[in-house]
This record gives C-alpha cells, sequence and structure tokens, in this order.
C-alpha cells in the first residue's frame, strides 16, 4: 500500500513488480518482503492530478542482453501538452539514459495509454482522443485515437497496414486496457464509452472501431449516437457495456492456479468497482462474472505462479494517505476440513 494514484503493474523478467504512478514515479517491489524502491521520477502534467501523468509501460523481451523499458508519460500543459513514449535503460538501481520513441498531442482527459509487446518484437500503443469528440480518432494523419505499431527502436514497421504510419487500427475513444491471447494469438483491447458504451474489442490490422460517428452509448449531453449495428463497415465491439464499467486494466488468464479461468479475460472496474471477466470467443464473446470489490480497480495482472495481483485505485477526490491504492495478491479460497 501507499502508492499514489497507480495506473500500471508488471511482473519483470527480475522477479519484481514494477508500478508507474500517473504523478511521475517508477516503483520496483520485492513480492516477498513488499520492500519499494523508486528507480525513476519524471515532471509531468499537472503532477499527474487527473487523468494526464505516468501511464502504460512495458520491458523489452531480450532483457539479459538489452534491460530496457518503456514507458508513455504525458509533459507540458493540460490541453496543449505532449504524450511521449519513451525507452530508458535499466542499470541494476535506477532507470537512465531516456531516448523518446515518438511523441503526439496529450490532452487533460482520454490519453490511454497501454503498452503491449508482441511475439515479433514490436510494441503496440493504445492512445485517446485526447477530449476532443473523437475527431482525431478519424484522422488517419492523427496518432490519436489509435492502436499504435511500433518497432522496439521506435521506426515504422514495414508491413502495419499504411505504408510509412504507425497506425494499426483506428476510430478509437480512450483504451486503458490491451492484452495477447497466448493461445489464439488474438488482440483484444478495452476502450471507455461516452455515456454507456464502453467496449471489448478484437483488434483487426487497418480496421476503423467507428468512434465517434457510432458508438453503444450516448453523450453526457444526451444526445443519441448512432449505434453500431447501423454501420456495419464499422468493427463492431464484442461486448458492451451500459451502464458503464469503466474498464482499466486487462490480462487474459493462463495460468495453472485457476484452471477453469485459462483464457479468460480480467478487466478491472473503475466504475464498477469490481472485476469483470469476460470469455473470449469471437462474436461469441460475453461477461459471465463480475466480482464486487468495493473500491476502483485500475489495473489486474497474473503473476507467475498463476496468481492474479489486483491494483486498486485512489478513491476519486480524495487526498488524504489513508486513500492510497492497495495492490493485493489473490489465490484460491482453501476449502474447510
Amino acid at each position: 500500500s501507499g502508492i499514489q494514484l497507480p495506473w500500471e503493474i508488471l511482473w519483470g523478467p527480475d522477479d519484481f513488480l514494477w508500478v508507474t504512478s500517473r504523478p511521475g514515479t517508477v516503483y520496483r517491489i520485492n513480492p516477498e518482503t513488499g520492500a519499494t524502491s523508486t528507480v525513476l521520477t519524471k515532471s509531468v502534467t499537472n503532477n499527474g492530478t487527473g487523468e494526464p501523468g505516468m501511464l502504460g509501460m512495458a520491458m523489452h523481451p531480450e532483457w539479459e542482453t538489452t534491460p530496457k523499458v518503456f514507458i508513455v508519460y504525458t509533459t507540458g500543459p493540460t490541453w496543449n501538452g505532449t504524450e511521449r513514449l519513451s525507452a530508458f535503460d535499466w542499470n541494476g538501481s535506477s532507470l537512465v539514459n531516456e531516448e523518446i520513441l515518438l511523441t503526439l498531442s496529450a490532452g487533460g482527459i482520454h490519453n490511454g495509454s497501454r503498452l503491449l509487446v508482441l511475439l515479433d518484437n514490436t510494441l503496440l500503443m493504445t492512445t485517446g482522443d485526447v477530449g476532443d469528440s473523437g475527431a482525431h480518432s478519424q484522422n488517419l494523419s492523427s496518432l490519436n485515437g489509435k492502436v499504435l505499431r511500433i518497432n522496439l527502436d521506435g521506426t515504422v514497421p514495414a508491413d502495419n497496414p499504411t505504408p510509412g504510419s504507425y497506425v494499426y487500427s483506428y476510430g478509437h475513444r480512450n483504451m486503458q486496457g490491451i492484452a495477447l491471447n497466448d493461445a489464439t494469438g488474438a488482440i483484444w483491447t478495452h476502450e471507455h464509452g461516452p455515456r454507456g458504451g464502453d467496449e471489448l474489442n478484437r483488434i483487426v490490422p487497418g480496421d476503423n472501431y467507428g468512434w465517434p460517428v457510432v458508438s453503444n452509448g450516448d453523450n453526457y449531453s444526451g444526445v443519441p449516437i448512432p449505434d453500431h449495428d447501423t454501420r456495419p463497415e464499422f468493427n463492431a465491439p464484442e461486448v458492451s457495456w451500459t451502464p458503464s464499467i469503466g474498464p482499466a486494466g486487462f490480462v487474459i488468464y493462463n495460468g495453472d492456479m485457476f484452471e477453469d479461468w485459462q483464457g479468460d479475460g480480467f478487466i478491472g472496474g473503475l466504475v464498477a468497482k469490481a472485476i469483470v471477466r469476460v470469455t473470449l470467443d469471437g462474436d461469441n464473446s460475453k461477461e459471465v462474472a463480475r466480482y464486487g470489490w468495493g473500491k476502483r480497480i485500475r489495473e489486474v495482472e497474473q503473476g507467475p505462479d498463476g496468481a492474479l495481483w489486483v491494483l486498486e485505485d485512489k478513491a476519486k477526490g480524495a487526498d488524504d494517505d489513508s486513500m492510497d491504492a492497495r495492490l493485493i495478491r489473490l489465490t484460491p479460497a482453501q476449502e474447510e476440513g
């Protein structure tokens, strides 16, 4: 406990837990003792209050020879800032030698962002529409409102859908979860809808997911938005939620500790204050369980032994230390008798 405004948790190849917090800090935690060290501090937008700040993180897949960490953070003013994807070297105690791989617009809301390293050693990055009502999302010249695919050195992969472009899919609103299904190779994301209409999507390279032209939610003003089924040219969500669950963080379980859950997705619910479990079966995907937590859930991660780790989010509006987030390990309940 004691981490303010956390965002990402990862199990590092060093068998430590790594955590980003929106105020601009990366922590490294010994899972056995709970001992915590600060390995990076950056100046971020508004010191991490609100939605901008230090966000997604991923490790280089060839850690033994290339110990690098990829991190997304925002800097500059609230509504005219910059979002950076940077690579840092790990020197055994700190993250150093920042290399900025790409930059894009940042806003006071809807910055994404999560990272996922694929098996082909490319990196996926989710971005948000920065609260512009979706204009960026349909603009292929903008990197906002997209899933981006990037080589680990920051260059554009030669086999991306559009030559010379990082854009992998578009028409997104604000994605705060991405995961790979190891069994099928499918890439899944979730994103916040407007008023209702949160989405779970299977990502197809080059596809348009429709925002802001279509949504299964409505504008906050109450003005309706055409549903996905009115515009079949857009890729529709496999699952949508109204009312919103406030999806945050995402893991597809492949461990042995919870055998019945293998292949299922686990999503943190900021609004639902629950962990949401979904089956991932194309058009037959669905929510199958909701585990009430009573607190906002920012992230769910799987440990190397198959346990699930749950990262709470500080309560909205809370400014006292008693509301700091907790990091909790989940294992199967032991039967009595």
